[in-house]
C-alpha cells in the first residue's frame, strides 16, 4: 500500500532548491560555494517597508486578516495596476495570497479540470508544470529557441491550441531567460488567442520592476482578450520582500471568486503584518526599485561578459529579471579527471564539486542544454563565480 498519494508521487522535486540545499551543505562543510542558484534580490527590504510592519504589529494587526486581503492594500493594488500597467480591476478583482506562487496555484486549482491542456512555454519556470500536475490538467509545452530570444511565435501558438486548450502561462519578464515581450509580440500572441473563445491567459508578470528596456507591457491592456487575462503579481522580486509572502492576482469577478473560495479553504488571509508592509511598498514613493533594477543590469552586463566569451558558450542577453540561460551543450561528451560530462546536471554537479559555484540545470526549466546563472549578488561574488566558472569549462578536454 502506498502511503503518499499518487498525486505527490507525480510531482518533481524542485532542482532550484536542492542546489540550493547542496550548496548550503558544502558551505557547512567549511567550502567556499559562491551560490547563484536561488532567484532572490540580495537586497534588504526598505526601512520605510520595515518600519510599516513593526507600527502594525504596535497598532495590534495581529488578528485573522480577511482571505482576500485587506481592502486599504486590494485598493492598492488596484491603483497600482491602472497608473503603471493601465489596467482598470476593482478592488473586488483582486486577491492577495502567500506570495505570487500561491495565486497561480489557486488559479490553476480554480479553473483547470482533469484533462485540460495548459499550454506552457520552454523554457518555463519550474513550478508552472508541477502545478498543473496538482489540478490532473495536461500540460502542452512549446519549446522555444535561443535564436528567437526564447520567446514564442504565434504560429507555434496557432499549432499547439486545441478545443481542449484552457490556459496559457505567460511569464514576463521571464524566469529562467530573461526575456521580455514587447508590446507588438503580446498583442500578436493577444491576437491569435482571442479566436479561442475558452482559452485564458494567466500572465505572470512578478519579474515587472527588473527589466532593462523600458516600460513594461501588460497582455492585459488588449481589450479583445483583457476578460480573459489573469495577470499574477506581488512584491517579492521588486521590493525584495521574498520573505513577507505577499502575491496578487487580477481578473474577472467570478476567477476572483473561485480563488477566494478556495483560499478559503487552504489557508485564508495572508499575513496581517506582511500586508502592511505590502501596503507601505505599493504606496510610498521610493527610488529603491529603480536603483535595485540599475544595479541589476550592471550585473547583467558584468557576467554576459563573462559568459559570452567564452569559446563554446551560446547565449542571448537578457532583457530583464536576473538570469542569465547559456546553452552549454557542446561541452557534453568532455571529461575532468575521468569524469565525463553528459548533461546540464552533469555539469552542474561538476560547477559545484570543482568550481564551488552552484547553478541550476536547464532540464528543471524544459531546457537540458541549458543551465541557469542567477546573478542576484553583490558584483565581487559575480567576478569570482564567474572566473571560476569560466576556468572549469577552459578545464574540461575531449
Amino acid at each position: 500500500m502506498n502511503i503518499v498519494s499518487e498525486r505527490l508521487t507525480k510531482l518533481s522535486i524542485s532542482q532550484t532548491l536542492a542546489m540550493s540545499q547542496k550548496s548550503k551543505d558544502l558551505k557547512a562543510q567549511g567550502v567556499d560555494v559562491i551560490d547563484l542558484s536561488v532567484g532572490e534580490p540580495d537586497f534588504n527590504t526598505p526601512d520605510h517597508i520595515k518600519d510599516a510592519a513593526k507600527r502594525a504589529i504596535d497598532d495590534n494587526f495581529t488578528f485573522y486578516s480577511p482571505v482576500p486581503g485587506f481592502m486599504d492594500l486590494r485598493e492598492a493594488v488596484s491603483h497600482k495596476f491602472k497608473v503603471e500597467n493601465g489596467l482598470i480591476f476593482t478592488p473586488q478583482q483582486i486577491v492577495v495570497s502567500n506570495g505570487a506562487k500561491q495565486s497561480l496555484t489557486n488559479v490553476i486549482l480554480s479553473m483547470v479540470n482533469p484533462g485540460d491542456e495548459v499550454i506552457v512555454l520552454a523554457p518555463y519556470w519550474v513550478s508552472y508544470l508541477e502545478l498543473v500536475k496538482v489540478a490532473e490538467g495536461a500540460p502542452v509545452v512549446i519549446k522555444t529557441t535561443l535564436e528567437n530570444n526564447y520567446k514564442v511565435t504565434t504560429e507555434q501558438l496557432s499549432k499547439a491550441i486545441t478545443p481542449k486548450s484552457k490556459l496559457l502561462i505567460l511569464c514576463s519578464p521571464s524566469n529562467p531567460t530573461g526575456s521580455v515581450y514587447s508590446k507588438q509580440e503580446l498583442y500578436n500572441i493577444a491576437v491569435e488567442v482571442a479566436k479561442h473563445p475558452n482559452l485564458f491567459i494567466v500572465a505572470d508578470e512578478i519579474y515587472e520592476h527588473i527589466n532593462f528596456v523600458g516600460r513594461h507591457e501588460s497582455i492585459a491592456q488588449f481589450d479583445i482578450i483583457a476578460n480573459r487575462v489573469i495577470t499574477i503579481n506581488g512584491v517579492s522580486k521588486g521590493y525584495a520582500m521574498t520573505g513577507w509572502r505577499i502575491g496578487y492576482m487580477a481578473a474577472s469577478k467570478e476567477i476572483a471568486q473561485a480563488c477566494i473560495k478556495l483560499q478559503g479553504q487552504t489557508t485564508s488571509g495572508a499575513s496581517s503584518i506582511a500586508q502592511k508592509a505590502a501596503y507601505a511598498a505599493l504606496t510610498i514613493p521610493s527610488t529603491f526599485t529603480s536603483s535595485m533594477n540599475d544595479a541589476f543590469k550592471r550585473r547583467r552586463d558584468l557576467v554576459y561578459s563573462y559568459v559570452s566569451r567564452i569559446d563554446g558558450v551560446k547565449v542571448n542577453l537578457p532583457e530583464g529579471a536576473f538570469y542569465i540561460f547559456p546553452d552549454i551543450s557542446s561541452f557534453f561528451g568532455k571529461s575532468y579527471e575521468n569524469k565525463k560530462i553528459q548533461s546540464a546536471q552533469d555539469m552542474t554537479l561538476y560547477l559545484l564539486e570543482v568550481a564551488h559555484v552552484a547553478l541550476v540545470p536547464g532540464c528543471a526549466f524544459g531546457e537540458p542544454n541549458c543551465i541557469r546563472i542567477s546573478y542576484a549578488t553583490s558584483d565581487e561574488a559575480l567576478v569570482t563565480a564567474m572566473k571560476r566558472f569560466s576556468m572549469a569549462l577552459k578545464a574540461l578536454v575531449s
